[in-house]
């Protein structure tokens, strides 16, 4: 799951070229790599990729601002539906 959720950030937002100096637990607004915009694009992804709902509350940097807290979001959900 870490690795799709990867592989879409450095698709859409590094334009293919993936940084070895970005690490998976890296934030993704602090090092700018996603703004509010590509959060949305993120949201979207995550939905449609793993057939998860993110409610508006649960948009928050603690379930969405790194690689690794994406997917620990992504699987609490898929284990909790």
């Amino acid at each position: 799951m870490e690795a799709k959720i990867r592989q879409f950030i450095v698709d859409t937002f590094l334009a293919g070229k993936d940084d070895p100096d970005f690490g998976n637990d890296d934030s993704l607004l602090d090092t700018r790599i996603l703004d509010s915009t590509g959060m949305v694009e993120l949201v979207e992804f995550v939905e449609d990729e793993f057939g998860v709902t993110v409610d508006d509350s649960e948009l928050t940097p603690e379930n969405l601002d790194s690689v690794m807290r994406v997917a620990a979001f992504v699987g609490r959900k898929v284990n909790a539906g």
